[in-house]
């Protein structure tokens, strides 16, 4: 399974970015996808998913509000729409998908993921 990951970039804080992330079908309609990132020296982190139904979204507490995630099943694809970016977003953006996660839940721990993007590059500057 391929996670093709992108949308990264440059922004200016209070700026938008929105992140794909692409899979074969029908791997996608059967996963959770979830939304991660890794700042240099830091841990991997949780920051939204969808759940495989698409009924169901979550969110770290440090994004909440101002990320959305979403997926579109005609085109296979998970968005993280990200406004009111900060520097403390900035970060490599990692995409998941948990094929073992039920209809409505998204998982929070990285190790509950299957497969992972390459990730993507964002940067915030103040």
């Amino acid at each position: 399974v391929q996670l093709q990951a992108s949308g990264g970039g440059l922004v200016q804080a209070g700026g938008s970015l929105t992140l794909s992330c692409t899979t074969s079908r029908p791997y996608f309609d059967n996963a959770a996808m979830g939304w991660f990132r890794q700042a240099p020296g830091k841990e991997r982190e949780f920051v939204g998913g969808v759940s495989r139904g698409g009924s169901h979204t979550a969110y770290a507490d440090s994004v909440k509000g101002r990320f959305t995630a979403s997926r579109d099943s005609a085109k296979s694809t998970v968005y993280l729409q990200m406004n009111s970016l900060k520097p403390e977003d900035t970060a490599i953006y990692y995409c998941a998908a948990d094929l073992m996660a039920s209809l409505d839940i998204v998982n929070y721990r990285a190790s509950e993921y299957n497969y992972w993007g390459q990730g993507t590059l964002v940067t915030v500057s103040s």
